[in-house]
């Protein structure tokens, strides 16, 4: 039999669904805020090359902090509400 996973409590799963969107929140400002630092570090040492390479850059950091964030967000998520703790593990009788 499977157990069952503290998400599928209502509350729980609305609280843990919260946080996260709470921490996505905050890591969008975050990211925000380090891709106009990179773009003003950017301009002072380049100054004006390309608008495209411009483009990339903010897009690449953007992207790579969001798609971290995300993740961690996932693991902290899952961790956080014990939904980790709730599988079976087929070699835990192994050992």
């Amino acid at each position: 039999m499977i157990p069952e996973s503290p998400l599928d409590d209502p509350d729980k799963a609305s609280f843990a669904w919260a946080r996260y969107r709470r921490l996505m929140r905050w890591m969008l400002l975050f990211t925000l805020t380090v891709i106009a630092v990179a773009m003003t570090l950017l301009y002072r040492s380049n100054g004006f090359v390309s608008v495209h390479f411009y483009i990339a850059t903010a897009l690449g950091i953007g992207f790579a902090m969001l798609l971290m964030s995300a993740l961690m967000g996932l693991v902290f998520l899952s961790a956080g509400t014990g939904h980790d703790d709730s599988i079976i593990d087929p070699l835990d009788d192994e050992r």
